[in-house]
């Protein structure tokens, strides 16, 4: 048997530039951080021929071709794998559409598992190049790459987007003192909602297509911030990256409808009157989980138990996608 575990991530600033609708015209540009909650999958091989796949469903198929879950059915094909005995199971310590970029890591991980079950060796660039392939190229799903790359790299890493395609990662350059303070100080909540990331990117897909002028003009600026973000933590200036995060908050409501909704919107208020100094949703928005920068996360930890959010405790990831047990 075999078990891989791929990290989900929060957003730090720039998301949204990821997209080729955007990058392939203007280049884009974001911060990511991998943190340890993780997507799992499991490897096997069974005594009977077949391939069976247990997920929120149940499979049992002879061949590849028959496979409903899109993704796993895409990774036997992209990978020409003729061989009909495997049985997959996935796990993950957060449901998916959270925000949280399950869909990448859970690609990252079956491809990493598939890959060394098969003893082919896969480097993290290789990992979140293939995950794009699969999803965004093979399935056609409008959404970007920071999910694949941040779960293959792992670490708080800057991704640079160029035009043809490319992607260049870099380890954000942290002092020991502010990665401690920026991982007791970021704090996450869950809303209760999810909702389908792609509904929400498919909208500024087609904006960004059409040459929306609000929409760019607003990527344009994420991206700046992302910058500015990048530079606020590598100064360890966290109070002024908790401000960006609330620049990014007001910017990102305005940019789509589907971004928040009254009772999100509440919730934010009753943070930053708690000593939040920024917060944003984690994600493509609507849902998912909300994050706060709080230099005294105590005092937010209880206004929030007080509305009833309960929060997910985190430490940063640096180990990316990985093979646990083999």
């Amino acid at each position: 048997m075999l078990i891989t575990r791929s990290p989900l991530r929060i957003s730090l600033g720039g998301g949204g530039t990821d997209l080729p609708s955007y990058y392939e015209d203007h280049g884009g540009f974001l911060i990511a951080a991998a943190i340890d909650k993780y997507v799992w999958v499991t490897v096997l091989r069974p005594f009977v021929r077949g391939i069976f796949l247990k997920y929120s469903k149940i499979e049992h198929v002879e061949r590849w071709q028959e496979i409903e879950h899109p993704i796993i059915r895409e990774a036997f094909a992209m990978m020409g794998i003729a061989d009909a005995q495997h049985e997959i199971t996935t796990l993950a310590d957060i449901p998916a559409g959270t925000g949280l970029g399950s869909s990448g890591s859970f690609t990252t991980a079956l491809l990493k598992a598939l890959y060394s079950f098969e003893r082919r060796l896969l480097l993290p660039g290789d990992i979140a190049r293939l995950a794009c392939e699969l999803e965004i190229d093979r399935l056609g799903r409008p959404i970007g790459k920071q999910d694949q790359y941040i779960a293959a790299f792992g670490g708080i890493t800057c991704f640079e987007f160029d035009r043809d395609g490319s992607v260049r990662a870099e380890p954000l350059t942290l002092k020991q003192s502010t990665l401690h303070e920026l991982e007791d100080n970021l704090l996450l909540f869950f809303t209760g909602f999810s909702r389908s990331a792609s509904d929400i990117l498919k909208d500024q897909d087609q904006r960004t297509k059409q040459v929306d002028p609000a929409m760019l003009e607003g990527l344009h600026y994420v991206k700046d911030l992302g910058r500015r973000s990048r530079d606020a933590l590598e100064q360890g200036k966290l109070s002024a990256f908790g401000e960006l995060m609330h620049e990014h908050w007001e910017r990102k409501r305005k940019r789509s409808s589907g971004m928040s909704n009254p009772q999100i919107d509440e919730w934010y208020e009753h943070g930053r009157a708690a000593g939040a100094i920024g917060g944003k949703l984690v994600g493509a928005g609507g849902g998912g989980f909300l994050m706060f920068y709080a230099p005294r996360p105590e005092r937010v930890r209880e206004a929030m138990a007080k509305l009833g959010l309960e929060e997910v405790r985190f430490r940063f990831d640096f180990d990316g996608t990985r093979v646990v047990f083999s």
